[in-house]
């Protein structure tokens, strides 16, 4: 299968404007596709490092499915629905979504190859099997899993054309004075940092989060945050632009660890969509864990 894109951004490397344009492939599969002459620009072969141009034309041959080989694990993962085609899960603060370098194993996939038997879709190879969106690590909250190569497909077409609801909360720093704003500034790669994701005035691409104050603290603000486009790091890197990273955010935020808490606050409580082969509206709601309750008990007693 072959997808041709046109180019909107310049003077990003290629792999990395892949791996962020076909949000179902890994930065390192886009560099295998890259190394064997899948990949062309303009029609002529490239390598990882090369840079984009504007209105470059990539044209990127997606090989046939790989038999998935990670290791299924017996991992205890809470499931909120489930049927041949998909799985919707609750992933624990913690848990890495899928297999990487440093995470092999103790992953949610591991969890899941497991649980449905080895039933998830072959589509993303044995790196990422049935993963059609992510939430950061120390990110808690829902996601759902393709099982089928058809609901796979479909998932990933409707999470680009942002046709999926995504509600998070999160604690930001600061008390913010406003009882609720849209942020409408796009995110691409740091300009130095390219591990971390930034606003982008030049290259990045378009993102947008509305945000609605939940409860204002001494020094902090519950917020609830719905998503209209699903940019990586988002929610994280929108709330520091403001001027109110999230609580905990070792990567975007600031000063030191001030609370009992590992990682940014941030759950992913709400996932809402029409279900990839039947058509039939689903819907999905998981409060906040126990340790996200504690710290906002903490946050009112300050």
């Amino acid at each position: 299968m072959t997808k041709e894109i046109k180019c909107t951004v310049s003077g990003e490397r290629i792999d990395a404007y892949l791996s962020e344009e076909f949000e179902d492939m890994s930065r390192s599969y886009v560099q295998k596709l890259i190394s064997s002459g899948a990949v062309l620009v303009n029609g002529s072969t490239v390598k990882p490092g090369n840079k984009t141009k504007t209105g470059d034309l990539i044209s990127v041959e997606i090989p046939e499915p790989e038999k998935t080989d990670a290791v299924p694990e017996d991992i205890p993962v809470e499931i909120l629905y489930e049927d041949d085609d998909l799985v919707v899960v609750n992933k624990p603060r913690g848990m890495v979504v899928h297999p990487a370098p440093g995470n092999y194993s103790g992953t949610l996939v591991n969890a899941l190859l497991y649980h449905c038997r080895g039933r998830l879709s072959s589509i993303n190879g044995v790196e990422r099997p049935g993963i059609v969106h992510r939430i950061d690590k120390d990110t808690s909250g829902i996601l759902v899993v393709a099982k089928s190569d058809q609901a796979h497909r479909k998932l990933t077409e409707m999470f680009s054309e942002h046709d999926i609801e995504r509600e998070y909360t999160a604690v930001a720093a600061g008390v913010i004075s406003e009882n609720s704003a849209k942020i409408d500034a796009p995110i691409g790669r740091h300009q130095y940092d390219r591990k971390k994701m930034a606003v982008n005035l030049k290259n990045g691409k378009n993102a947008v989060t509305n945000f609605t104050v939940i409860e204002r603290f001494r020094k902090t603000t519950l917020i609830k945050a719905v998503l209209e486009t699903g940019r990586t790091h988002q929610i994280r890197v929108h709330m520091a632009y403001i001027g109110h990273p999230l609580i905990g955010d070792s990567t975007y935020g600031r000063g030191r660890k001030k609370y009992d808490y590992e990682g940014q606050v941030l759950h992913a409580g709400r996932l809402a969509f029409n279900h990839p082969v039947t058509g039939e509206y689903m819907s999905f709601l998981k409060e906040v864990p126990e340790e996200f309750s504690n710290l906002i008990e903490v946050l009112r007693n300050e």
